[in-house]
């Protein structure tokens, strides 16, 4: 960058304003945590270890030094300084912080706005480091250095279904990326939960519970998730002791490092899911039996866990044990836990006595086994049943506990905040939190103006109890552009010129600045990264979220509009994500942006794409962003067909079906022309975790079934759940996505033939067979990517558009 440019990028930043004085009580609990981190000699090597694995050839060019945060005013910051002292050999730049999180939070803020960098995960293009100049040509800071100051303490990171849909399968060293780019981003408040599995085994055969009934409690590896939340049970399963004792060895691992950066990780604690063979060995004990969760008919091999009152003495006993036992096993490495007793699992009353009495109860659980715990909850609930959480309900749930001991995730606060309608949390603290992305979906969308100044507009408004920032994505890897502009907030005193960052971001990822590119930039900020209707963004094209319909028309008169919505809901998650409701009685996917300016954001790319031979960071957005309109494109196909369907008209119907088909084959062939959209880098990540031939197996249907059928189904009744975590993955279109439309097709077809009704069912029956074959399956998938991107983009684009 030019002299001019940065020091015009350098006073965009902001820098001066200081963070409000924190409540008493946050500040004790962060001088507390501050007490448990690893020594500055640590902590400094550990920084050095990072760059030097990020970048080997400047491991001299940088020197980090830890400091108080008397050198930061009272709070956390980084500083970028010149070695004015060095030699030529020595470190050109000088970079202090109060944690190793600071120092490498301090060394990517310098390569970004200094060098021209990018850096995102290995499946988003991975980094963009040539524009760095080699040791001895780093571009100098100013002379009074550069000083950056956290507005808020915290910048969480995960949510508590993140550790199925994306790290499930995940070895140390995939592991060890994934801290080097947290720390890189600033994120100091990481959910730490692999390996509580193995915590549970030991606590439960405490209370004479046998490694054979845990079989039926723990639920399969990719489903991990939600039977730790009390959803499901021995779906997947059963747990191997290979797998208990390996997750364990990895999750010390993981702690190690991130308590090495001077990362405070949150652990697991107990909820009050229990497995039912408590019932039996505790008769007196308070355990009711839930009701379903989204089985097909409340198969009780899986459905309808056990949960134990928090009222009841064991509650706060085997909370308390494991707490311990966590501890005995880590180190006391955290005061912070995380607990969601009440996630969509609402409590049998709403009295506010009861319900401040099950939050003290939850809270005592956790203060028995650590007396300085802090409750960290999920305010999910809040918004996904606020007919059951109104006010008087919510603040006996908040005040259940002594201020400063319950910390609550605004979850979703980038489309529907909740503190801005519940007076703050009613005064207790909370993070302001992106969610984004639900079932790992692969979708291009964003709210890029709601991140660049929500958060900022909860910081500064009045009362507020604001203590962070987070990311608490269901999936990771995908939409690199809204990550690094949420993590960037939690160094932003003030709201970011989304416009202007886009321009410096896109220079930065793909190493140059092309006209052509930053006028795509500005389309796609306006459309696919601007969507303000309100609705909760889970992937519902018709490629991969199927409409399981009857597409013949439903006389208006037989049928109301509020069921005419539930059909059309495509069997959506109850409270997962909102429907788009619509007039017409044909399906709707979401869309929220004009096609036609997507299409010519394509054209764009396409044209610079000469310019850009060899970037992996722009073949992941070229090929992303022609999925992204192909996909569109086959929405509007899949409707011409029905339409064509419903006027008899077989002709067109088989000209828009076949359409429909190529469509998925062709993406198919685009998304096979880059590494980060392969099915088979899924499988075979699952099948390397496996100790023998029954694990792989097991791995690969745990793996198979979670992308598609995800839970039971019969054979006339699809998983209610099915394509949740649909994947826009090369392999996954033509061996599973393409048989299914292509037999619904060839039913329809039939239909018009033969001059008679579709038969749903027998559709139902044929596909459902084809699809539980698919999921037991072990047939083999490209790990590699074969053909040219661009020109694959560029045909697909002349095919459809030209």
């Amino acid at each position: 960058m030019s002299d001019l440019k940065t020091l015009l990028l350098i006073l965009s930043l902001v820098l001066v304003p200081l963070a409000l004085s924190e409540p008493e009580a946050i500040q004790n609990l962060l001088r507390r945590l501050d007490s448990k981190r690893a020594s500055s000699s640590v902590q400094e090597v550990s920084a050095k270890a990072l760059l030097k694995r990020l970048l080997p050839a400047h491991e001299s060019s940088f020197q980090f030094k830890i400091v108080s945060k008397d050198a930061c005013g009272g709070h956390s910051c980084f500083i970028v300084s010149n070695n004015n002292l060095s030699s030529q050999n020595g470190p050109a730049l000088i970079i202090k912080g109060n944690t190793g999180v600071e120092l490498a939070s301090g060394l990517h803020w310098y390569l970004k706005y200094w060098c021209g960098a990018h850096i995102s995960w290995d499946k988003t293009g991975g980094a963009q480091i040539a524009s760095i100049p080699k040791p001895g040509s780093l571009p100098p800071v100013g002379d009074e250095g550069v000083v950056i100051q956290r507005p808020v303490p915290w910048n969480y990171y995960q949510n508590v279904v993140t550790s199925s849909y994306s790290f499930v399968w995940w070895d140390w060293e995939r592991w060890e990326k994934e801290i080097d780019w947290m720390a890189l981003q600033g994120i100091n408040l990481p959910l730490a939960f692999t390996g509580q599995e193995s915590i549970w085994q030991k606590v439960f055969m405490d209370f004479n519970i046998s490694k054979e009934d845990l079989n039926d409690f723990f639920g399969g590896p990719a489903f991990l998730a939600w039977a730790r939340m009390g959803n499901l049970h021995a779906w997947g399963g059963p747990l191997s002791q290979n797998w208990l004792d390996n997750q364990l060895i990895l999750q010390k691992q993981i702690l190690s490092r991130m308590l090495e950066l001077g990362m405070t990780p949150v652990l697991p604690s107990f909820s009050g899911n229990v497995p039912a063979t408590l019932k039996k060995i505790r008769p007196s004990a308070n355990i009711t039996r839930l009701g379903d969760w989204n089985t097909v008919n409340g198969d009780p091999r899986w459905c309808c866990t056990y949960l134990l009152d928090p009222s009841d003495p064991l509650f706060v006993e085997l909370g308390a044990a494991f707490i311990r036992r966590q501890i005995e096993e880590y180190g006391d490495v955290t005061d912070i836990y995380n607990c969601d007793t009440f996630n969509e699992n609402a409590p049998p009353t709403n009295d506010t006595t009861y319900i401040s009495s099950l939050g003290a109860a939850v809270y005592k659980a956790m203060s028995k086994g650590d007396k300085d715990a802090v409750w960290l909850m999920q305010g999910w609930l809040f918004y996904s049943d606020s007919a059951f959480w109104k006010p008087p309900q919510m603040k006996a749930l908040l005040h259940s506990v002594p201020f400063g001991k319950m910390i609550v995730l605004d979850l979703f606060a980038e489309a529907k905040p909740i503190w801005n309608t519940s007076s703050q949390f009613y005064g207790t603290p909370y993070v302001w939190c992106l969610l984004h992305n639900f079932g790992g979906n692969i979708e291009m969308y964003g709210i890029l103006d709601s991140v660049a100044s929500g958060p900022v507009d909860a910081r500064k408004s009045k009362n507020s109890t604001m203590v962070g920032v987070g990311m608490c994505m269901e999936g990771i890897e995908h939409n690199p552009v809204v990550y690094e502009l949420m993590s960037e907030m939690a160094f932003r005193s003030e709201k970011v010129k989304v416009q202007e960052w886009l321009k410096v971001y896109s220079r930065r990822r793909y190493g140059k600045a092309i006209n052509q590119v930053e006028a795509a930039w500005e389309i796609l900020h306006h459309t696919i990264y601007n969507c303000t209707d309100g609705i909760a963004d889970h992937n519902t094209d018709f490629i991969v979220k199927f409409p399981d319909w009857d597409p013949q028309p439903v006389p208006k008169s037989n049928i109301s509009k509020r069921k005419r919505v539930q059909m059309l809901s495509l069997l959506a998650v109850k409270r997962r994500f909102l429907v788009q409701e619509t007039s017409s009685d044909l399906p709707k996917a979401h869309l929220w942006y004009s096609t036609e300016e997507v299409i010519n954001a394509l054209k764009l790319f396409i044209d610079a794409g000469t310019e850009f031979a060899g970037s992996l960071t722009f073949r992941y957005d070229l090929v992303d962003l022609t999925r992204q309109v192909l996909s569109k494109l086959a929405n509007q196909v899949y409707i011409d067909a029905v339409t064509a369907f419903r006027q008899r008209d077989l002709k067109a119907y088989t000209l828009h079906s076949q359409k429909f088909l190529q469509l998925i084959k062709d993406i198919d062939v685009l998304l096979a022309s880059d590494d980060n959209f392969l099915l088979g880098t899924w499988l075979e990540s699952a099948k390397k975790l496996a100790v023998n031939t029954r694990e792989r197996r097991q791995y690969e249907w745990n793996a198979r079934t979670q992308v598609t059928m995800w839970y039971d189904n019969t054979k006339i009744n699809q998983s209610k759940l099915h394509d949740y975590a649909n994947k826009f993955w090369s392999g996954l279109l033509e061996s599973y996505y393409l048989p299914r439309a292509t037999t619904y097709f060839k039913h329809a077809s039939r239909s018009l033939r033969e001059k008679e009704n579709f038969k749903l069912e027998e559709w139902r029956k044929e596909w459902i067979s084809f699809s539980n074959n698919w999921q037991g399956g072990i047939e083999l998938y490209p790990v590699k990517a074969k053909g040219d991107a661009l020109a694959i983009s560029k045909s697909l684009y002349r095919k459809y558009f030209g």
